[in-house]
């Protein structure tokens, strides 16, 4: 009954590689209903840009400085974000150390369009609702620009007013009135809100703003898009207002330190670039990889010389296991680098360590008498605590790299954390499944096989 079970799991192990396998390289049979996605190649292996700006903290209390950097990471992340396929990116890396940001943008084909968008000092805008008559109208030209080209867009009367907002117009009050912005809490609720305050100029611009916009919405706006729409309850006084709303903590803080990046004057200065041309990273991925197979190769080779048999299992659940670790990187997904790839194999490399844990407990337990069954399940028990330990530790040391490290450390961390954790099950599961497989049978006899 054991037996047969171990059978059923084997099955299941080679569908979900073959399935792996294909979703890894859909090229090999084009089965359909299969997803297809392409690996997110880092800087170093993708091209493209690697960007140091200065932050100008001068006007910029010691306490805001912080949140000031966080909030234009945020801004920056945003606009890359919302422009990423005009600009080429495939996922932005940016990073705040002290007074600078770091920026890398992998297969950016544009890179001035990327220096200029990322360059720019966030834009705080505070829109009202445009009355009904202008909305139809601006409306009705944007429907009457439809599929014509330039010259003739130039040719209809009033034409510009098909590229303006329909819903919302520009207001005097801009990011330069708000002198902050944080996170309060309702005293009746205990709900998270946001706090406004303007300075004694934008306190009376935003009084007349409220006043004529009651039960209506004014719109917030960085960079010229929205990120919040709160309704006018009544006429503000005082300069002082607050956002109220179904927030987290989180989306608070996250919205007050986006109100403050755009109202306070920090503006950013590029201070060095770096270009990956995208020949030079298809020649670090080809020898990354190159690599990585000769590496693997070996270990298989390795295995079959010194363990017979369970070195060739070995080998199998190898293949298996990174079948599954690179769909994991896909699904995600995980932004491949150089050092991504070189967590990847040396999670590879423990794999096999546990596998070599366990064969050599296996050896003892048959040396010392013990039938075959039972010499698998003693190898994997008295494994087991040495694997667990070693992984452990490896993890913990991973997460302390992903916590402190740059973007190429976080990217190791990053693949090696997860083949160690698919290793574990690789040699525990698969591993396990493919030698009870053998358990009661000739083969099982035959000593030679088995070291």
């Amino acid at each position: 009954m054991r037996k047969n079970r171990a059978y059923i799991i084997v099955l299941i192990i080679f569908a979900l590689a073959f399935l792996a396998g294909n979703f890894v390289h859909p090229e090999l049979l084009k089965l359909p209903y299969l997803p297809e996605r392409d690996f997110e190649l880092g800087l170093d292996l993708q091209g493209g840009i690697h960007l140091l700006y200065q932050v100008d903290l001068s006007q910029i209390e010691e306490r805001e400085r912080a949140e000031t950097m966080t909030g234009l990471r945020d801004v920056i992340e945003r606009r890359i974000q919302d422009r990423r396929f005009g600009l080429g990116v495939v996922e932005p890396m940016i990073q705040v150390q002290n007074d600078r940001l770091v920026v890398e943008l992998a297969g950016v084909v544009d890179p001035e369009e990327a220096r200029r968008q990322i360059g720019k000092t966030p834009v705080l805008e505070f829109k009202e609702q445009r009355p009904e008559g202008e909305t139809e109208k601006i409306l009705e030209k944007i429907e009457e620009i439809q599929e014509k080209d330039w010259e003739e867009i130039q040719e209809i009367e009033n034409w510009h007013l098909a590229f303006e907002d329909p819903y919302f117009q520009l207001t005097p009050l801009t990011g330069r009135f708000l002198k902050r912005a944080e996170v309060g809490f309702d005293q009746m609720t205990n709900q998270p809100l946001v706090l406004l305050e303007f300075d004694s100029e934008g306190a009376k611009v935003f009084e007349e703003l409220t006043e004529k916009n009651i039960g209506k919405i004014l719109a917030i706006y960085i960079d010229e898009i929205p990120i919040s729409t709160p309704m006018v309850q009544s006429k503000i006084s005082g300069g002082k207002a607050q956002i109220t709303g179904d927030f987290t903590v989180e989306e608070a803080r996250t919205l007050a330190r986006n109100l403050s990046a755009g109202a306070l004057p920090a503006p950013i200065t590029l201070i060095s670039e770096q270009s990956v041309g995208p020949t030079l990273g298809k020649i670090s991925l080809e020898q990354s990889l190159r690599a990585g197979f000769i590496g693997f190769l070996a270990i298989i080779l390795f295995m079959i010389i010194f363990y017979r048999l369970p070195g060739f299992l070995a080998g199998l659940t190898l293949v298996i296991y990174t079948f599954l670790v690179l769909s994991v990187f896909k699904l995600i997904p995980v932004t491949l680098t150089l050092a991504g790839i070189g967590g990847f194999i040396l999670s590879i490399g423990m794999a096999i360590d546990a596998n070599i844990l366990i064969f050599s407990r296996m050896r003892e337990e048959l040396s010392q008498g013990k039938d075959f069954s039972q010499s698998v399940e003693e190898g994997f028990n008295r494994a087991w605590p040495a694997i667990r330990d070693g992984n452990i530790t490896t993890l913990i040391v991973a997460g302390i790299l992903f916590i402190f490290g740059t973007s190429f450390i976080k990217g190791f961390a990053t693949t090696l954390s997860l083949g160690l954790l698919i290793s574990m099950f690789s040699a525990l599961v698969i591993t396990k499944s493919f030698l009870k497989c053998f358990v009661g049978t000739k083969l099982e006899k035959v000593k030679l096989l088995w070291g």
